[in-house]
């Protein structure tokens, strides 16, 4: 599996512009993946994603999962402020081995984690001699 960089950079003076209910940028969310014989797992902290606000769209070889945050901040002017409302986004190359009909995906505390299974004619086998 690659990576793909996709950060979302915007100019200062579009920040400032912008509603503070709004994301200033995307960010990339920290991310594991692992690979065992049976297929990949993959792992996105994305802190402050809900389940209905995740979008995890598959083209071609690409998958992209993107996650916007719920804004909880009450309705008045912050005085002070070290937490910043950005949404996540990050785009993978897929290896052609996997199965992407077989994708599932989990979200829990924050975490989402894909279950990228291999197809049956890739996975490790033992062949029976007669």
């Amino acid at each position: 599996m690659k990576m793909t960089a996709q950060n979302e950079k915007r100019a200062p003076q579009q920040q400032q512009q912008q509603a503070p209910s709004q994301p200033a940028e995307y960010v990339s969310p920290i991310v594991n993946i692992y690979e065992s014989g049976e297929g990949y797992v993959l792992e996105a902290e994305m802190p402050g994603v809900a389940k209905d606000g995740l979008e995890i769209t598959l083209e071609e070889n690409e998958i992209t999962i993107v996650g916007h945050r719920h804004d909880g901040s009450p309705k008045a002017e912050p005085l002070f402020q070290e937490s910043h409302r950005y949404d996540y986004r990050r785009v993978f190359e897929l290896d052609p081995a996997i199965d992407t009909g077989k994708i599932s995906a989990k979200m829990d505390q924050g975490v989402l984690t894909l279950t990228l299974p291999k197809s049956e004619k890739v996975k490790p086998r033992k062949v029976s001699v007669d």
